[in-house]
This record gives structure tokens, sequence and C-alpha cells, in this order.
């Protein structure tokens, strides 16, 4: 399948700037021969991670990230103020314009908090067993060392957490050992009383560490696995709910027919369910993706290969195998190259076994280097944050660069062709190769395009 490997657009930009008729013509010319399409409507479908922030917190990073989006690019940039009118959907509309092309996009987030909340209000004495149930379950399985195998770096990652989290019941029961040893042998206490102090020392000191490692995800990430783990198994959870949910959704915008394109957008863990509702909502209407708006798959920092890995997940390797060959999807699968909690360089559908053959059309794969969307400055201070890195998928960049979350689902180019031909293109394109409705080329506002990007990733 197609690998696109962004590089950093300083060399399409270097050099004298160009006279505006030249600009003109070079526009017109990449538009004609490389063909990216347009979009004045674009309907996104946004399925987060196992986060329990809510529609709310996204809302507020979004709006957030549009403020930083206005900073670097010279457009009318408004986000309306959300709405919550059903306990399945949030919405808000994000309008974006330029002096010769306005885009007006309709933001659904499937809201999974309630059910995230509800797993993690869970008594830990439910939510400890099945996390060790996860981690044995994977050593033993063979899971842990396909996922090395595959992306060494995510492995690492999660066997951080797993540490993390025997660490944490190992401290407390060696400090309730210590604690029975010592008002026995030195205090002269029964063996019933040193079993009690134990009992108690070792869950104070369980407790007190809750926060520690409530902090380095020992809780959050175990629980988002074991649930990923059941499903890939074909094992009734939540998740079957919200991706029956998605996918009636994304079949009524689609019979809506009110936008150019349609993308379903996953994060991380989320890409698991937006991958599954698409493919339910392909199974429901084989029809879909064929007529009216364009049909995309984006998916971001994934966390899919690592459940499909797993021996047993053969419900989520069947997920892959039909959207690996569904002629009327564009999936873009987009990979960072400092993301430790995704993978990198990682074919996510030969990668996990599954064989497509010459029917194969998805996913693109885009590889992103995340120093070209930082500045320097920026770089420095987030390289070490993984979960910020992380979340960098769903962020405006800090400089013009090919990969901005915000303007992927708010600029005029279509994703999936945008994805797969930028590197033909300059950023220039965006102003100078879309033509108005009278089919002028404007000038580009070269501000926006003065501050090069670097090449290294």
């Amino acid at each position: 399948m197609p690998v696109v490997e962004y590089r950093g657009m300083d060399l399409p930009l270097r050099g004298p700037p160009p006279s505006p008729a030249s600009r003109a013509a070079e526009g017109k010319a990449a538009a004609r021969e490389i063909g990216v399409g347009a979009v004045r409507r674009r309907h996104i479908i946004y399925v987060a991670g196992y986060e329990p922030r809510g529609a709310r917190g996204y809302y507020r990073l979004l709006e957030r990230e549009c403020d930083r989006f206005r900073r670097i690019w010279p457009v009318s940039l408004k986000i309306k103020p959300a709405e919550f009118e059903t306990e399945d959907i949030a919405r808000w509309l994000i309008e974006v314009r330029a002096p010769h092309w306005r885009v007006s996009t309709a933001y659904d987030f499937l809201r999974l908090d309630k059910f995230i909340q509800s797993d993690l209000a869970e008594p830990l004495i439910r939510q400890i067993p099945r996390s060790l149930g996860w981690v044995i379950g994977d050593l033993v399985s063979g899971a842990q060392l396909r996922i090395f195998r595959a992306s060494w770096r995510f492995g690492l990652h999660l066997l951080f957490v797993q540490s993390v989290l025997l660490f944490w019941l190992a401290f407390a029961t060696a400090i309730g050992m210590t604690a029975g040893y010592v008002v026995t042998s030195r205090f002269g206490l029964s063996t019933p009383a040193g079993i009690v102090t134990s009992m108690v020392m070792a869950l104070a000191s369980f407790l007190a560490l809750g926060p520690v490692a409530r902090r380095f995800g020992a809780i959050q990430i175990p629980s988002c696995w074991v649930t990923l783990r059941r499903f890939a198994r074909g094992r009734a959870t939540w998740l079957d709910q919200v991706i029956d949910i998605a996918a009636q959704h994304l079949m009524a915008v689609a019979r809506a027919n009110a936008a150019d394109e349609i993308v379903v957008v996953g994060h991380s863990a989320g890409c698991v369910i937006a991958s599954a509702a698409v493919a339910r909502a392909l199974e429901l209407d084989p029809e879909l993706g064929r007529r009216g708006a364009r049909l995309v798959l984006l998916t971001l920092g994934s966390v899919m290969p690592a459940v499909a890995l797993h021996p047993a997940a053969q419900r989520m390797r069947d997920i892959v195998a039909r959207l690996a060959v569904e002629p009327a999807l564009a999936w873009v699968d987009c990979q960072f190259r400092k993301d430790v909690m995704a993978f990198i360089n990682f074919d996510p559908v030969e990668g996990i076994g599954v064989r497509a053959g010459a029917r194969r059309r998805n996913p693109l794969t885009w590889r992103v280097p995340f120093k070209d969307m930082l500045s320097p400055e920026g770089y420095r201070r987030l390289r070490w944050k993984f979960f910020r890195v992380h979340f960098q998928y769903i962020m405006a960049s800090e400089r013009p660069c090919p990969y901005d979350y915000v303007l992927l689902v708010g600029g005029p180019m279509a994703i999936a062709e945008w994805a797969k031909k930028h590197s033909e293109l300059t950023l220039s394109f965006i102003w100078d190769g879309m033509r108005d409705e009278r089919g002028r080329i404007p000038s580009s506002p070269a501000a926006a395009l003065s501050a090069p990007a670097s090449r290294a990733g």
C-alpha cells in the first residue's frame, strides 16, 4: 500500500517569492495536474480515545487549538457553541473563510465518557484483578512478544504501565508483610494480630500510593486494555453499543447528503471504535460511500495493531480485513515518529497477519515528523512529554505544516487526496491552487508561509 512520508516543506518554499501571476499559474496547473479535490461542506464524526474528559473537555481543547490556528493562518475561523442535545452525540460547527474559499464543518463527537467514567468508578477490588488478568494474559498468550516485535517503543510503553501496576501492588504487599513481621517478632503479638496488621498496613499503603499510580496510568490504561481485549475476542462490552450508535449515525449522515466529505476520525483507542463503526455501517449498507459524499476513515495514533496482534483477536483482524479491501472507503492512517504510544513504520494490515492480496485498497499511511509541527523551543519542551506528543494528532501546529488537525478538518482540500499528494504541492496550493466560484486564482497571503519547517524527524 502507498506510504507517504512527509519530510517538511522547506524545499518547495525555498527561493525568492514568486510573483502573483506566476503563483496563479502554478496553482492552476497544480489543481489540474495533481487533482486535489475541493471541499465546501465536511462532516466529521470524531471518536476519542479512552479518556474521561468528555465532549465538553474536547470542545474546549478544539477551541484553544482554533485560536492557535488563527495566529498562524490569515483566515476567519469561527467555532460555534457545542450542542449537547443527546447522550450519544455532541455537535458543534466550524466555519473557516479565506478570501476565495469557505468551508463549513459539522463536527459530531461520539460521547463515550459515561461508559469510561463508569469503568473507572468501579471499586479497585474489581479493577485490579482484571488488570492483572490483562498483564498475565498478554504475557502467556505471546501478545506481549508480538507487540515488541512490531513496535518495541509501544511495547515499552505498555511494559512501563504494567510495571507501575505490579510495583504498586508489590510495594503495598511488602509494607504489609514487614509490618506483620515487626509486630509479631519484635513486640511479641500473636500470629492473628500480625496477619491483621499486615492486611491493614498493606491496604493503607495501597490506598496511599493510589494517586501516584493513577498519575502514571496504572488504572486508566489497564482498564482500557481490559475492554479492548474483550471486544477483540468477540465478547460483549459497551463498545458494541457505541459502535452501533456510530454506525447508525454515519448512515444517517450519508443519507442526508449534506456534505462533500464524511470523515470518521479515531484517535488512539478510539481508532478501534471508529474502524469497527465504519465496518458495521458497510455491513448494514453495502452502498455506503459509493454515492454522494466521499467516505474517509482517518486513524490518528492508532493502537489498533496492538489489539489485533493478540492471537485471540480474530474479531479485530476481521474488521481490518474488511476495511482493507473496501474500494468506496479512503482510509488514511497517520503516524508520528516521536509518538511512543502508537505504532510507527508499521503496516496496519499485513503487520497483523491480514493478507488482502490484489484486492487491497487501504490504508494510505501518512508518516509525519513531529518536529516539523513545532517551533524549535516547542519541540525541546514537548519531545519527552509522551502523552502530550500523542495528543498532537488532534492539535494545531505551531507553524505552517501539511499536517495540522484544524487544517485537515476545516481546510478546503479533500483529506485523503491531500494526504496522498501534498508532497507534490506546496502549502501555497491551499491559497493559490483553489479556484473560487468564478474560476479565479487568488494571490497567496505569503505571511503565513514565511516560516520554513525543518527537515529532521
